[in-house]
């Protein structure tokens, strides 16, 4: 499937100059301001978090920005790294700020999207009222990653690899990566059922097919975009923080949030779902939110 990439959410379309590049965010909505960070992975985009967007816009100003090197943003050929990441994260919300005034946000990430956003919520904490990770990253078995700021979990060399000699076969194997089948098959492991958006499933189909698609998912492959001290920026965060993960599919080992749990300031929810709970249950997934936001001075 090739074509025009469509917006994956609806709103209004804000293209911006930042520190991480050539952006793109869509907004909608009226009302506190909200959020929406997208995961990593080969098709990422805003559309992941499509239900929220839709459901939120009716009371609140909602922002889902494309991360660099997926959706609508810019694609180069460049590094990729963590601080590309939460740079884009930060100037999101400048972009908020500009629009809806000073007040701290609440924001929402999914994913490897959830380190990028808790770094940017460290780095500037005026900035935040409230973080809700989904499925976050790093909680993985019970290793502890508290390396010197700036590593990250790159495999020495495997970007090298998997990008060939004067990058030779870098796009084949992308390409070989996100066939139809391919991209249904992740999803799957993702929801942790056959059952799938079929929508999204549509979505990943067409961003994979633009130009420059394959130079970021390379490095998410590497582990290139993983932090290597992301446990000393969770147990670092001080804004109210709601974290919630399914029990279905392949994101169901959350050992290592023993780090973060009984902190006063940590609320985490388990859900009966797969990664991305709110495509299967938007409403109680929102009546849960809601009800963390609600509890909040």
């Amino acid at each position: 499937m090739t074509g025009p990439l469509p917006p994956p959410v609806s709103g209004e379309r804000l293209a911006f100059d930042s520190a991480a590049g050539p952006l793109v965010a869509w907004v909608d909505g009226q009302g506190p301001p909200l959020l929406l960070v997208h995961s990593v992975n080969a098709a990422a985009s805003a559309a992941e978090v499509r239900p929220l967007h839709d459901h939120y816009r009716a009371t609140r100003t909602v922002v889902s920005i494309d991360l660099p090197g997926y959706g609508a943003s810019d694609r180069s050929d460049r590094a990729y790294t963590p601080r590309l990441m939460t740079d884009a994260v930060l100037a999101a919300a400048d972009l908020i700020a500009h629009r809806c005034g000073p007040a701290p946000i609440d924001a929402l990430a999914v994913s490897l999207g959830c380190e990028f956003l808790a770094r940017a919520a460290v780095e500037r904490p005026a900035s935040w009222r409230s973080l809700a990770l989904v499925s976050p990253t790093g909680f993985r078995g019970t290793g502890r990653w508290h390396a010197e700021p700036g590593r990250t979990r790159a495999v020495p060399g495997l970007l090298r690899a998997l990008r060939g000699p004067g990058d030779l076969w870098g796009g084949a194997l992308f390409r070989a990566l996100t066939r139809p089948g391919v991209i249904r098959y992740f999803l799957r492991r993702t929801w942790g059922a056959q059952a799938i958006d079929e929508d999204l499933w549509r979505y990943d189909l067409l961003t994979t097919r633009q130009p420059g698609a394959e130079f970021a998912p390379l490095t998410f492959l590497s582990a290139g975009l993983f932090s290597a001290d992301i446990h000393t920026v969770y147990e670092a965060l001080t804004q109210p923080v709601w974290m919630s993960h399914g029990t279905r599919g392949d994101f169901t080992d959350y050992r290592g949030k023993t780090i973060v749990q009984g902190r006063p300031n940590w609320r985490i929810t388990v859900l009966d779902s797969g990664a991305l709970p709110y495509f299967e249950d938007l409403a109680g997934f929102c009546r849960t939110y809601d009800g963390f936001l609600a509890a909040l001075p």
